[in-house]
């Protein structure tokens, strides 16, 4: 398949779901069970396959310890300037939380980031986002939901929640990447056979849009005009800006800042979605910014990386 031709349909991949999803969410009796069913779907089967399959032939090198750093960098940055700009918006409590969780979170996964990684820089991109999104885990469960839980005013966590973290079966992906570990330490080589990556990340993307699709409701465009325009400053401005001229000062592997760089366009992320709910902070807000966010990257950010990315690939 073509470079132009897999573009295109990643870009009706994401789009379609999603409007299929949000006008069909009136048949679901129940469309908060049917999102958990999707997204459980995907997350305990589909994408531990992929992790798997990607990192088990990944050459590691001295060069890769620097990509798990920069994730944690990119969303430590969305969240200072999140920090800065909250304070020409006039917001505090909930809905300033709300925010800081959108500016900090970027879609850095397999729905955005990592398939984009696939597209421009081929299996290997993939598999350096892979690697480069191993703080997600220790970031979001570590820090974003406690910090959630608080300016929601909810209880402390119960003393046996990471001991129920490490056995949660939501955490295959994380399993996989441990079990493709031990494969690559035990000399066990990935077998030389056909297997439908790219397909099981179309699935993947379509799902997960899907489910959003079928939870979305507005996007309150006017009423959170300045919201939506600091969230894009911060996500398409500021975060790439200064992520290339510190991997221009420090001059890593072509293709590690090729992904670095990649991830630091992309834009907020689905589970800054996810926190507002759990946690009960302005879930509409938090989905607003979210779906306008990804417009605006999908229209604008993403057809110019297509057009200019030897510039930084």
């Amino acid at each position: 398949m073509s470079k132009t031709l897999t573009f295109c349909l990643f870009q009706v991949t994401i789009i379609a779901p999603f409007i299929i999803g949000y006008l069909t969410r009136h048949r679901f009796k129940k469309p908060e069970n049917t999102t958990k069913i999707i997204l459980r779907s995907n997350i305990m089967v589909i994408e531990p396959l992929i992790v798997l399959w990607c990192i088990w032939d990944l050459e590691l090198t001295v060069d890769l310890i620097l990509l798990p750093f920069s994730g944690l960098f990119l969303v430590v940055l969305g969240l200072v300037c999140g920090l800065f700009f909250s304070r020409f918006l006039g917001i505090s409590g909930i809905k300033k939380q709300t925010f800081l969780v959108s500016s900090s979170l970027a879609n850095h996964g397999f729905t955005m980031g990592g398939f984009l990684c696939y597209f421009f820089l081929g299996e290997k991109g993939l598999g350096l986002s892979i690697i480069l999104v191993l703080y997600f885990i220790p970031y979001v469960y570590g820090f974003i939901f406690p910090s959630a839980k608080i300016a929601s005013q909810k209880s402390s966590f119960k003393d046996h929640y990471f001991k129920q973290l490490i056995f949660d079966p939501h955490n295959m992906p994380l399993f996989a990447l441990i079990l493709t570990i031990i494969l690559r330490v035990s000399g066990i080589k990935r077998p030389d056979l056909f297997f439908p990556v790219e397909a099981l990340l179309l699935v993947s993307i379509a799902l997960y849009y899907l489910s959003l699709g079928i939870n979305f409701t507005n996007f309150e465009i006017k009423a959170l005009k300045k919201e939506h325009f600091f969230l894009a400053v911060i996500k398409f401005l500021t975060i790439p800006l200064i992520t290339f001229i510190i991997l221009t000062l420090i001059g890593p592997d072509r293709t590690v800042m090729g992904v670095i760089m990649i991830q630091a366009f992309m834009p907020a992320a689905v589970f800054s979605v996810v926190t507002s709910v759990l946690f009960n902070l302005d879930a509409k807000m938090a989905s607003s910014l979210f779906v306008l966010n990804t417009v605006i990257f999908l229209l604008v950010i993403l057809p110019a990386m297509f057009i200019f990315r030897t510039l930084f690939i």
